[in-house]
Formats: C-alpha cells, structure tokens, sequence
C-alpha cells in the first residue's frame, strides 16, 4: 500500500475543510442546539398535567347555633383531660395502657419507621464516599492486545485502592424535596400516633362508664329485689294474719326469679366489661378482676376555644395528619417536576495502583490516580415514564386535599353533635332526676297504702316497676353524659396540642 499519497490527500481535504466560512459553522451549531431543544422539551415536556384540588380552609365551612352558641373563653380541654372524672383508678388504668397498648407500640414502631425513612431520603443530600480495594494476581500473556513486553508471559500482582466520591449538586431541588417530603410523611406519622393514642383514651373512658353503669344498675336491681323481698314477707305476714290472700303471697312471690336473673346478668356485665378494660391496657383478663368499683364523678362544664371553627380543627390529630399528607403529596409533585430537567451530580475519585511487586506495593502511593468533573443525565425518550410519574404525583395531591376537606367536614360535624349532645344530656339529666323523685313519692305512697289495707299489691307492683324503670332510665342519662364528654374532648382533640405541629399549606402545587 502507498500510504504517502493518502497522507498528502487527507491533509489537503483538512485543508479544505478548513476553509469553511466560519458563519455557516455558527449557523450550523445554532441549528444544532435548536433541534436538540425542541426535541427535548417536544419528548419530555410535562404536558400541561397540574393538581386540581383546593384545600379548604375551616372557616370557609358554616356553623350551626351550637358552636355558635358555645362558650369562648379560650379554656382547652388539659392534656390529661379525663381527670376531669375524679376516678384515680382511671387515672391509673389509662397511665398503665399507655405505656402497655400493642396498638400504640405499633403506632410508635411506624413513627420510627417513618424517621428512618427520611432519614435515608436526607442522606441522599450528603456527600457519598465509598471506598474500594482490589488484590489479584494478573496473568499477562502475549497476544495481539497486549502485545509483547516485560510483562510478557508473566504472573505478578495486579492491585489498586481507590476512594469514590459523589454529590447531588441538586439544582432543580429534587433530591431536597424528596427529603422534605419524607420528613413530612414522618409528620404525618407522629400524628397518626397522637390519633391511635386519642382513640384509646377515648374507648378506655367509654368503657369506664359503661363499667360503673353496669355496677349502678345492678345497685337498682339488688335495690329492688330487697324491696321485693321486704313486701313478699309483709303479704305473708297479712296472710297469717288472716287479712291477706294467698294470691298476694303468690304475686309477691313472681317477680323475685326474673330479678335474681337481672343480678346475674348484670354480674357477667361488670366481669365483661373488666376483661374489656384489660384488653384495651394490654393486659390479661386477671388484671381487669383486679378493678374496683368506679367512682365517677363530673364537675364543670367543658368550654370551648375563643376562635371557632379554625382553634377548634386545628387541634385535633386526624386533621393535621391531613395537612401534613397535602403537604408531602405537594412535595411529591416537584419531585416529579425536578425529573424533567438535567441531572447534574458532581463526582470523583481518587486511588493507587500498582503491578507487580509484592501483595502490599500500591500501598506505596507511587502511582497516584484522580479524577474529578461533573456527571450530566438527560431523559430524552422515555415512553410517557415521566409525564406518568408527574400525573400519579397530581392525582395522589388531590386524593389528600380531597381526603383533608372531607375530614375537616366530619370533624365540624363531630364537634356540633357533641355541643348538640351535651345540652340535651344536661335537660335529660334534670328531667330524668325528676320522673325518678316522682316514682319514688308514688311507690312510698302505695307502700303504705297496701300496708294499711287501702289498696292492693297490684298497685304496688306498678308503682315499684315504674321507680324501677325511671332508676335505669336515670343512670342510662348520667352514662351518656359522661360519655358525651369524652366524646366532645376527643372530638376538641384531646388536648394533645396536635395544633403546635402543623405545617403551612399555603405552598401548593402549581
């Protein structure tokens, strides 16, 4: 081959080429860079996808007469608010389910979890080192690629260590909003908790009251069966003393089965709703054999927060959890967003090499190799990932505003009916001490008047089966009302200060 002449050839045509008019190459370039831009912003543009939830604000939603109406002196339920109850064996039972509830262990293990989480997204942020050793023996050979040379048909020791360096430069804020959207579902998390631990207090209360309801209705009924007794041995005195009957003895004697059966009932009642306390503390049905009769009481009113109905939502942990869900779905969002653009990360290494010499040479440091510079990804052609990624982010944004207005919705709700529910117990209450003060002159009455022979059992019978009922109906009202209290503290939140944690949603997703 004659490789003169091709040498002289391909320096003429560099020659040539070089004589291009330099604006026809600027031209060229300029074109160039334009294609590439539209065909990057035409392959992965976002497609005009956006959220389309509005998060509601609490004041926007109307009120009704009984929030309206409530008491604003700003006066929060106490943190520990069931001690409003004056029960320390309460007291007690819910300091005992707090530290002993598998439900709030499991509530407590997904704030962790949720942590970690974050804490992982957040590493992202941080500069990566990793480092890197290799000890081998090399076989070189003589062959066409490595060609003849000292290391011909050897065997030596072929060794390097090296340091890797990396970090996210981050200039589209994808990296810090995957952080900070963990962190907020860790939020999210910890509210969650408050929840679980607000719902348990709530169910150990209602379960409480319903505990000393079953001990005061069998108060009535063993009351009653003593009343019972009492006129069974009046009608058999009349009956030796030959002014009674012995149908009256038999009337007398006819309830007296069905009451002892009520006593019973009401017994498995108590052992029931023992068992119930213990499984809600974490305990074993042993420990709720163990609890005394309740001694609940309940003093002054709750009042209610001086800015209704923002105060009032803004503390109870379901809605905040909802915020802070809005919150990490608006972070998701830009997460996605930041997808569409270059990613820039800033990477490195530095090492030793060495071959032959012994197992230990690189160590020496006599061949130091380095390299530093810039790391630049670039989506172009993705199939529709992206702009998927980006409208899975939208939706999942708009199912939490969705989800966070209609709990806002529920618990105004909530809070209305438990205003609603309380003033009608406070009524039902006197009514209720009324119709049993009633009851109680008419039997009084026709006890004395069968005692004096004025009027027969009969009458009697009915009047005691009316105080009988009026006594049920008047603890069944106290019950509810003490219940209507828990039930209005939880609604209120708790007094868990959820409030004090919450985050601004006034960063939306555009």
């Amino acid at each position: 081959m004659n490789w003169q002449p091709l040498s002289f050839r391909r320096r003429a045509h560099l020659r040539n080429l070089a004589q291009v008019p330099r604006c026809i190459s600027r031209e060229l370039k300029t074109l160039s860079v334009w294609v590439l831009t539209l065909t990057i912003s035409g392959c992965i543009g976002t497609g005009g996808i956006a959220p389309q939830g509005e998060a509601l604000s609490a004041n926007q939603l109307a009120t009704d007469a009984a929030i309206r109406e409530a008491a604003r002196d700003a006066h929060w339920p106490t943190r520990q608010w069931w001690q409003a109850y004056g029960d320390r064996q309460l007291d007690r039972w819910i300091d005992l389910a707090v530290q002993g509830s598998p439900s709030l262990a499991m509530a407590a293990a997904r704030v962790r979890q949720a942590k970690a989480m974050a804490g992982i997204a957040e590493a992202a942020e941080s500069l990566q080192i990793n480092g890197e050793s290799t000890l081998k023996r090399h076989n070189w050979p003589t062959d066409q690629f490595y060609g003849p040379g000292e290391l011909a048909d050897t065997t030596t020791w072929d060794n390097n260590a090296s340091l890797g360096l990396s970090y996210a430069l981050d200039l589209w804020g994808r990296e810090r909003n995957a952080s900070e959207r963990a962190v907020d579902l860790a939020h999210v998390s910890v509210a969650e908790a408050r929840q679980a631990q607000l719902e348990l207090q709530n169910n150990i209360v209602r379960a409480y009251i319903q505990f000393s309801l079953h001990y005061a209705q069998r108060d009535i009924v063993a009351a009653t069966l003593r009343q019972q007794e009492q006129i069974l041995d009046l009608a058999q005195k009349r009956l030796d003393g030959g002014i009674g009957t012995h149908f009256e003895v038999s009337q007398a004697q006819a309830p007296l089965p069905e009451t002892h059966r009520q006593l019973d009932a009401l017994d498995e009642a108590i052992a029931l709703s023992g068992n119930q306390l213990a499984a809600l503390a974490g305990q074993g049905p042993g420990a709720g054999a163990q609890l005394q009769r309740p001694t609940l009481a309940l003093g002054a009113p709750l009042k209610l927060p001086s800015a209704l109905p923002a105060e009032l939502l803004g503390q109870r942990p379901d809605v905040v959890a909802g915020r802070w869900q809005v919150a990490a779905q608006a972070r998701g969002i830009d997460v996605a967003r930041a997808g569409f653009y270059p990613n820039v990360d800033l990477v490195g290494s530095l090492g030793y090499m060495a071959t032959g010499g012994g197992a230990l040479e690189f160590l020496t440091g006599k061949k130091l190799t380095y390299n530093v510079g810039p790391a630049i990804t670039l989506p172009i052609f993705d199939g529709g990932r992206l702009r998927s990624q980006l409208g899975e982010a939208a939706a999942g944004y708009d199912i939490a505003v969705a989800h966070y207005n209609q709990t806002l919705v529920n618990a105004l709700k909530s809070i209305s009916d438990q205003l609603i529910r309380r003033e009608s117990m406070d009524k039902q209450q006197a009514f209720a001490a009324e119709s049993v003060a009633a009851a109680q002159r008419t039997y009084d009455i026709a006890k004395v008047a069968f005692q004096r022979g004025l009027t027969d059992y009969l009458n009697v019978l009915n009047a005691q089966s009316l105080l009988f009922k009026q006594q049920q109906v008047q603890q069944r009202v106290e019950a509810a009302r003490l219940t209507a209290h828990a039930d209005l503290v939880t609604a209120l939140g708790g007094g868990l200060e959820a409030g004090s944690d919450s985050p601004d949603l006034n960063h939306h997703a555009e």
